[in-house]
C-alpha cells in the first residue's frame, strides 16, 4: 500500500479518553490518514479490528477486560491488521513479548507526535518502527538483564558490515532514528533505510533492538 493510492485507516485503542484525543488530534492532520474506530479496553479493541480491518492498529500495552499484548495475539488470529504497541517509559520489559506477538513496532506516548506518521506508514507497508528512546532504554535493560560478553560469532558478524553500515549500526545502538543518522552522517533517509535494512540482513537480527544490543555487545561504541 503507498500514501497515495489510498487512505490509511487506523484504530486508535487505550483506556485513556485524554490519551485517545491527543492521538485522534495528531491523526487528523495527516492527510492520509483516517481514523476509523476507537476502544478502550483490549476486546473491544479485538473486535473493533475483526470487524473494520484497519491498516494498523494503535495499541496501549495496558489496557482493561483484555490487556493489549493479548489483544495484539488475538488480532493476529482473526485479521491482517499491523499493531504497533503505545508505550510509555518504564514499559520495555514487554519489548521482546510484543515483537514475539507480531508486533509492527513501539511508539513512545511521549513522543507520538513526531514519532506516529512514520510508525503508522512503516506498519503499513510491512516494515518495522521502534521508537529510538524505548530502543536505547531496552537495549540498557537487557545488558543488565543478559552481560554476555562478546563472544567470536559477535565480532565476526560486525566483521561483515562495511565502514558506512558500521557508522549506521553505531548510530542505531545509541537510539538514533533514521533521520537523526541521515542527518548525521549526512546522507540521504532512503540512504539509510537500505544501510539498516542490509546490516539486519547480514547480522541475522529481527529488529532495531536486536541489532543494537549485538552492537553492544560487540564494542562498536567503546
Amino acid at each position: 500500500m503507498s500514501a497515495e493510492s489510498r487512505m490509511l485507516r487506523v484504530l486508535i485503542a487505550d483506556d485513556d479518553e485524554l490519551t485517545r484525543g491527543g492521538i485522534r488530534m495528531i491523526l487528523a492532520g495527516l492527510p492520509d490518514v483516517e481514523v476509523v474506530a476507537e476502544a478502550a479496553d483490549g476486546a473491544r479493541a479485538r473486535d473493533l479490528a475483526i470487524r473494520h480491518r484497519p491498516d494498523v492498529v494503535l495499541m496501549d500495552i495496558r489496557m482493561p477486560v483484555l490487556d493489549g499484548l493479548a489483544a495484539l495475539r488475538e488480532i493476529g488470529r482473526h485479521c491482517g491488521s499491523a499493531v504497533l504497541m503505545l508505550t510509555t517509559f518504564g514499559e520495555e520489559e514487554y519489548i521482546d513479548e510484543a515483537l514475539a506477538g507480531g508486533a509492527a513496532g513501539f511508539v513512545l506516548k511521549s513522543s507520538a507526535a513526531e514519532e506516529l506518521p512514520p510508525a503508522l506508514r512503516a506498519a503499513a507497508a510491512g516494515e518495522m518502527f521502534l521508537s529510538p528512546p524505548a530502543t536505547r532504554r531496552a537495549v540498557t535493560r537487557l545488558r543488565r538483564l543478559l552481560p554476555t560478553p562478546a563472544g567470536d560469532g559477535d565480532t565476526a558478524r560486525v566483521a561483515q558490515l562495511s565502514d558506512r553500515e558500521r557508522d549506521v549500526l553505531r548510530l542505531l545502538a545509541q537510539g538514533l532514528p533514521n533521520t537523526g543518522i541521515c542527518e548525521r552522517l549526512v546522507i540521504s533517509e532512503s540512504t539509510v533505510k537500505s544501510h539498516v535494512s542490509r546490516i539486519l540482513l547480514k547480522l541475522g537480527c529481527d529488529n532495531r533492538v536486536q541489532a543494537a544490543l549485538l552492537a553492544h555487545r560487540a564494542g562498536l561504541l567503546r
